[in-house]
């Protein structure tokens, strides 16, 4: 190594430690600012100051580093609102929820427990139930609205639904009907769904002229459909159960149903071909809801909704605030927002845990500074 290289590291050296003197004694005085906004009770953002600060430092920084030194500050300005939330979060509503909730779930998710579904038997929100629970006492509905709605008024403890697919995508009948319900999310599970062609005895492939299913089976058939029964009529039903119970029903040799192979057994179906589905990856994430958060022990996952202010940079700004705290973001969509113009509901699921201040921190900051924000449980996926 050369005398210069090794000379210009140890200078970097130095320059590094005095870099992180500062940095320490800068952190310091953001502490104490975030002590006297929660004394005083003010909000933890000023993007005035922050723009007059960097206008400053600009118009002061070398010559070809102006860019450099406003992004160096940017960052520094959110590592320190960053520490300034989590002395703010600490008397927040929120931040004593999420300790009471932490306090009060018990160490063992329960082994059994009334449990809303949408459909009836045979529907894959049962066999995400009886993966969940080692004996359900699964209650059928006809809408996922309704199941909702069991699980606010207690008539279920837990309800599950079906939220994304790897093939389909979001479900948004479920994804829309969060914005209007109390609920908390306690366990998710990632069920792999293999789809069956079910017909009434004696029904032959050439002769189908008709398909029953849910919009997303078809959707997750269409190779099987395109090429083995072109130009059959396509039927939608609320669920693929109640699809094969419709066939079933009907007793007629030109319908099938896609669905689960179940449905055999449960409406005395024949299952004419297995594993339809265009792609061998295809799964089904379904949540379990309760009425009142639970944050059972190993719950590494956060799911929230939350609108943003309507101007640019401020999706970006709220990215930079989740890369600060080295959190996985695990999905990101936007939803309309009914009756508002191009406004949007923004969905994320991300990897952390409430146990952490600093996650604590953040969402309480959130949930202060946006017009709407509902913290959607914090869980294990399975």
């Amino acid at each position: 190594m050369s005398n210069v290289l090794k000379n210009s590291r140890n200078e970097i050296d130095r320059i590094d430690h005095e870099i992180l003197r500062l940095f320490e004694e800068r952190m310091n005085v953001a502490k104490a600012i975030g002590e006297s906004k929660r004394q005083n009770n003010l909000p933890i953002e000023n993007p005035q100051r922050e723009r007059e600060i960097l206008v400053r430092l600009r118009s002061e920084a070398p010559k070809g580093l102006e860019d450099s030194t406003c992004m160096l500050f940017r960052t520094l300005f959110e590592l320190s609102k960053a520490e300034q939330r989590r002395i703010v979060s600490q008397d927040s509503k929120l931040n004593k929820q999420f300790l009471e909730s932490l306090k009060n779930t018990s160490e063992l998710f329960p082994k059994s427990a009334r449990v809303g579904c949408c459909g009836i038997p045979g529907a894959y929100a049962q066999v995400a139930a009886d993966r969940l629970f080692s004996l359900a006492d699964i209650t059928y509905f006809n809408s996922f609205k309704a199941v909702f709605q069991a699980v606010e008024q207690g008539l279920c403890r837990y309800g599950i639904l079906p939220i994304e697919n790897s093939t389909a995508g979001t479900v948004a009948a479920v994804c829309d009907l969060m914005r209007g319900h109390n609920f908390s999310i306690v366990r998710s599970i990632r069920l792999p769904i293999s789809h069956a062609l079910l017909v009434n005895a004696g029904t032959r492939l050439n002769g189908i002229k008709e398909v029953f299913s849910h919009e997303h089976a078809l959707k997750q058939c269409g190779i099987f459909l395109e090429k083995e029964l072109p130009g059959v009529k396509l039927t939608t039903c609320s669920t693929t159960a109640q699809a094969a119970r419709l066939v079933a029903e009907s007793g007629r040799n030109d319908a099938a149903a896609i669905g689960d192979i179940s449905c055999v057994d449960h409406y005395h179906l024949t299952a004419l071909a297995t594993s339809i589905q265009d792609s061998d990856y295809n799964y089904t994430r379904f949540i379990c809801i309760s009425k009142t958060p639970e944050i059972y022990p190993g719950a590494d996952r956060i799911s929230i909704m939350t609108t943003l202010p309507h101007q640019p940079g401020a999706l970006n700004g709220l990215l930079e605030r989740f890369s600060l705290l080295g959190l996985n973001l695990c999905k990101l969509e936007s939803r309309p927002i009914p009756g508002k113009n191009f406004e949007y509901m923004f969905y994320f699921d991300f990897e952390a845990s409430v146990n952490d201040p600093d996650v604590r921190a953040l969402l309480t900051a959130l949930s202060l500074e946006n017009d709407e924000f509902v913290f959607l449980g914090n869980y294990r996926e399975i």
